[in-house]
């Protein structure tokens, strides 16, 4: 099984969140800043090309053979879905239109779902955005492993499964910590996407939507692009609970490697986010950062002191200690 974790709980801390405190401050000092807030208008086109580019690959896959057709959802397939995922994380902030049109914000969210395959779209922003106003918070925050996931993958060989089984625990997660009714908008996603589904299924057969699915899941594991799962939050150094990557994965994942920027000003596109690294560096350039999301993945599964405890967390307010 491995070396057991070293750690036995998660980070508790009892201060606030450290990136609109940090905000105001780079703001006082660089407000040029407030210039790069807003959409990204070449953003739709970007996505919109990604999701044409997996439409015309279900015409190829659908006479490749299963274990080619599981590569080709590895190595290109996944890593397309997986950008599809990230800008859908860019549209639940309204990078896409602004926040002044959030029907074309929706709108566009149900397309970059479709490749995806299972509807998402519309609960990722539900859900998301709470992770950024109570980031550590133990009954929020749907981001942090559960007690019950710490406990069992607490071994070498439990994380290698924990990284493995991720798009689950992502899934299934928040339904366990901060279930919600369904709403509206989750319901017409869903019907968008079974729609979706089932005429690829009527028109080519299911051989591209295993495709799709198939994907969406390994992307989502033991996958390079996944690292930045773990390297966003997971504490590699003490006391530090958001990290940046600067590798050039941001080139095909709208920059999400930019967490910390991104964490501070949420209001600016992935595409600008370089931007604000280079007026203020003094804020990032000194803090803990990542260079590679593969080397991420290693050491999480390898060095015992990381691991689903390695987490940063914050009693609820309101609850008993």
């Amino acid at each position: 099984m491995g070396q057991k974790v070293s750690r036995t709980d998660f980070e508790w801390v009892y201060t606030e969140e450290p990136h609109a405190s940090r905000r105001k401050i780079i703001l006082e000092k660089y407000p040029q800043i407030k210039k790069l807030f807003g959409h990204d208008p070449n953003f739709k086109w970007i996505a919109g090309a990604m999701v044409l580019t997996q439409i015309l690959a279900l015409l190829v896959v659908k006479d490749l053979s299963w274990s080619w057709l599981i590569v080709a959802a590895y190595c290109f397939g996944g890593i397309i879905n997986h950008s599809l995922m990230l800008a859908v994380h860019e549209i639940s902030h309204n990078l896409a239109f602004g926040h002044s049109r959030p029907f074309h914000n929706r709108m566009l969210g149900f397309v970059c779902n479709l490749p995806i395959g299972l509807p998402m779209s519309i609960s990722f922003k539900k859900y998301h955005l709470e992770h950024h106003r109570y980031q550590g918070d133990e009954a929020i925050d749907t981001d942090i492993p559960t007690l019950l996931e710490a406990r069992l993958f607490d071994t070498t060989f439990g994380k290698f499964l924990w990284v493995c089984l991720q798009p689950f625990f992502y899934i299934f997660r928040p339904l366990i910590i901060n279930p919600k009714p369904p709403t509206r908008l989750e319901i017409i996603n869903t019907i968008v996407q079974l729609t979706f589904n089932a005429l690829i299924v009527y028109f080519l057969g299911w051989k591209p939507l295993a495709y799709l699915l198939i994907g969406s899941i390994l992307a989502m594991g033991l996958h390079p692009v996944a690292g930045h799962f773990i390297s966003e939050h997971y504490m590699f150094a003490k006391g530090f609970e958001t990290y940046s990557y600067y590798g050039p994965l941001n080139w095909i994942t709208f920059n999400v490697g930019y967490h910390n920027e991104h964490h501070d000003f949420p209001a600016v596109p992935g595409s600008r986010l370089p931007e604000v690294k280079r007026i203020a560096p003094e804020f990032y350039d000194t803090m803990p950062q990542h260079t590679s999301w593969s080397r991420v993945l290693y050491d999480f599964i390898m060095d015992p002191a990381v691991g689903p405890y390695a987490r940063v967390k914050r009693r609820q307010r309101g609850l008993a200690s």
